[in-house]
Formats: structure tokens, C-alpha cells, sequence
């Protein structure tokens, strides 16, 4: 994996049709919903709540498409209610599993924080996965490399980052390989589409998840 910190191709993995845009990809890079028992669209961005799974890419685009075109309720063949600013809640949601994730991977001790500890690590080729501020300091953050064949993660902001080491702010973290790396890797993929287009940040900077 690179610096784009996108997961390599699975072949081996589900693959599901998104219904904004009819394409079969892997599950990893879409978002699953289900109804709710009132009718109401429910992001499952976890992936395990109960019901039949409608899925769609994890792009605003494709988001946007499907509720204003009325597409979730043809997949589930009944009405439903579609929550305002699909994109946005996705976004928020998905944002705060990769803090979640990134905090459990700090608690078990395979996470640091800040410029000193990051770059040791890195030193040491102890990190799997570098991961910087989107709203950081560029001359600051292009004092430290993804390590070699590992991963990089750079659409948190500082705040978000900060929340998952228990801190105000944060704008360099590193993980180990193993354990929750590859997940939060995959988590923060799926970030990025909602995030990123064609190397621009789609949404405000440092807004709040």
C-alpha cells in the first residue's frame, strides 16, 4: 500500500453493486444502509446491523444520487425516509469509527502521537501506517516518510486526531503493522472518497466530524 493509503485490490473479498451507479467493486469501498423499523435509511457503517443490505459507493456523488433520485427506496421496494445531507452523515460517522479505531489501537499500545515519537518509530521501522493533520503544517509534516511499503493517512484533521490519543490536537501519529492497522487502514479508505477528489479536499478544512 502507498501514500494514497488505498488497500490493494482484493479479489478474494465480497463485491457488491452500488445502486447509484450499477458498478459490482469490492464491499470494502461502499457503504452499507439498511431500513430501520420505521422506514428510515440507516447507515451501517460498521456492518452489522440486522436486515438486507443496500449498498452504495463511498463517494458524495454517489451518495447524493441515491437519495434525491429516490433509488433507495426502488432497493428496498418500499418508501423510505432518506436523513438530510446523506453525504455529510456518512462523512461524520465514518470519521469518528477511524478515531475510534486509531484509540484502540493507542490503548493497546500500538499507536503514538506527535513529531518526536512518530519519527522514532519511523526510525526504528516500527510503523506500519503514518498519519498526518489534513490541516497540519505542510513544512512540518514533510519532514516525516510513509514508511516502505506501508501506508499513509492524511485526511483526519488535527482535532480528529487529537480525540483519538485523548489530546486537544494532534498532527502526526504512526501505528505498528498487525492488529487494528489493516481496519483502519480500509476505514480511512473509505474516508478519503468522501473526503478527497482528485487530491482536493471536498470539504471546509478542519471542519468537525
Amino acid at each position: 500500500m502507498g501514500r494514497g493509503g488505498q488497500p490493494k485490490d482484493r479479489t478474494d473479498g465480497p463485491e457488491r453493486k452500488c445502486i447509484a451507479t450499477g458498478e459490482v467493486r469490492p464491499a470494502s469501498g461502499l457503504i452499507r444502509f439498511v431500513v430501520g423499523p420505521e422506514g428510515q435509511i440507516a447507515p451501517d457503517i460498521a456492518g452489522k446491523l440486522p436486515g438486507r443490505g443496500i449498498w452504495v459507493s463511498a463517494d458524495p456523488a454517489a451518495l447524493s444520487k441515491a437519495a434525491q433520485k429516490g433509488l433507495f427506496a426502488r432497493a428496498a421496494r418500499q418508501a423510505v425516509k432518506v436523513p438530510e445531507d446523506l453525504p455529510a452523515l456518512v462523512e461524520q460517522q465514518l470519521a469518528e469509527r477511524v478515531v475510534n479505531l486509531i484509540s484502540l489501537a493507542r490503548k493497546g499500545g500500538h499507536a503514538v502521537s506527535g513529531y518526536e515519537k512518530v519519527k522514532d518509530w519511523l526510525a526504528k521501522d516500527e510503523a506500519e501506517i503514518l498519519i498526518q493533520a489534513s490541516d497540519g503544517s505542510e513544512r512540518g509534516k514533510s519532514k516525516l516518510s510513509t514508511p516502505y511499503g506501508g501506508s499513509f493517512i492524511g485526511w483526519l484533521t488535527a482535532e480528529e486526531l487529537g480525540r483519538a490519543f485523548g489530546r486537544q490536537t494532534a498532527v502526526h501519529a504512526a501505528l505498528h503493522a498487525g492488529g487494528l492497522a489493516q481496519r483502519v487502514v480500509e476505514e480511512a479508505a473509505r474516508l478519503k472518497g468522501l473526503r478527497v477528489s482528485n487530491g482536493e479536499k471536498t470539504r471546509r478544512k478542519g471542519s468537525r466530524s
